[in-house]
């Protein structure tokens, strides 16, 4: 099978360089609207037996983008296992200002992930993210297990990436170590042993989106 794995489309706090994590629920831009609908296009004709989306406003009003030009009449399935990383205390504040609160804590989330601790901040560790994302692959793979089963996967940045990666075998020590991911990107990954791995088709493409990126396209 494959998983098309979106990352939602920018919001106004990805333009201002805020977390936003589970809770936060920015709105997202106009110009992130004209991108779903490229990202649409470029996906039409791709036969998908099924669309999931995080619970929170800004993936699901993606996924819901995408499927309205894609036009397969499917129904997008919210899954509280899709949501992003619970980031406690940081949600809502600029990246500079939460670096020089919590310097050692934002650190480790970007570039250490092994040695991440996010008990004082009261939010979630990469364990738990990961934890429950692979739950979310192995019923997946399970209900969809045909070779050319396709389906469309609508989340977040830092859940995106750290479980993707996970899904390609990199330890949880490197899992930042190949950046982020571009908002309204595209990633394929395909199984074809159940799930017990998995390879890379494509990995946050964006060529369709016919426009340079920002620096805070991939925040």
């Amino acid at each position: 099978m494959q998983i098309y794995f979106v990352r939602h489309g920018k919001t106004e706090w990805n333009l201002a360089s805020r977390f936003q994590g589970g809770h936060g629920n920015s709105p997202l831009l106009p110009q992130s609207l004209q991108d779903i609908k490229k990202l649409g296009e470029y996906l039409k004709g791709t036969h998908f037996r099924a669309f999931y989306a995080s619970p929170l406003r800004r993936a699901f009003d993606t996924a819901q983008g995408i499927n309205e030009i894609v036009n397969n009449r499917l129904p997008v399935n919210v899954d509280e296992r899709l949501r992003e990383f619970n980031l406690g205390k940081l949600e809502g504040m600029n990246f500079d200002e939460a670096a020089k609160k919590y310097p050692v804590i934002i650190d480790n989330f970007w570039n250490h992930p092994d040695l991440y601790d996010p008990t004082e901040i009261d939010g979630e560790t990469y364990e738990s993210v990961l934890k429950r994302g692979k739950d979310f692959i192995a019923e997946k793979v399970k209900q969809f297990p045909k070779d050319d089963d396709k389906i469309l996967v609508v989340s977040h940045g830092a859940y995106l990436c750290a479980l993707m990666n996970s899904l390609i075998g990199i330890p949880l020590a490197d899992l930042r170590k190949h950046g982020g991911l571009s908002n309204t990107s595209l990633t394929v990954l395909e199984t074809n042993d159940n799930g017990e791995s998995f390879h890379k088709v494509l990995w946050n493409e964006t060529s369709f989106l016919g426009r340079e990126l920002s620096e805070t396209d991939s925040l």
